[in-house]
């Protein structure tokens, strides 16, 4: 049992903004394979969904990483493994792509009871973008 990443485990809605635009999607959570890997299952609302990925999230004892499998609607060539350190509420997952290396950030706000997904990608000096931001809140 992790008592940050469990805090994800449930059924929650996402709004997500992407280059100045703004869309909803759903993510459902549940422990799987002997309790080792929490597995996120993210779809946008839309009719058909033009977006889905499932990510195990994990964590290495040996090393004190979490790790992300990310595999989505783009397919085999952008699936990836990130590895991450937990900061306080924070864990920055880092992915290696061959154009660069892309970050997602996800933090936890107990206060608010909701999670925030920052998606960034960094350039070859080192300077990161914003790609996506997501607010994660519990469904009702």
């Amino acid at each position: 049992d992790d008592d940050l990443i469990s805090k994800l485990e449930g059924e929650w809605l996402i709004d997500r903004q992407v280059r100045g635009t703004t869309v909803q999607n759903t993510l459902s959570a549940t422990w799987v394979l002997s309790h080792q890997f929490l597995q996120v299952h993210m779809k946008d609302t839309a009719l058909p969904s033009r977006y889905e990925a499932i990510v195990l999230i994990g964590y290495i004892y040996a090393s004190a990483e979490y790790v992300a499998h990310w595999t989505d609607t783009f397919g085999g060539k952008f699936s990836a493994m990130g590895k991450g350190k937990r900061v306080g509420n924070s864990i920055e997952f880092r992915f290696e792509y061959p154009n660069g290396p892309f970050f997602n950030t996800f933090t936890w706000n107990s206060d608010l009871g909701a999670w925030q997904m920052r998606l960034e990608s960094q350039d070859t000096q080192g300077k990161r973008s914003l790609f996506a931001l997501d607010t994660v809140q519990r469904a009702k």
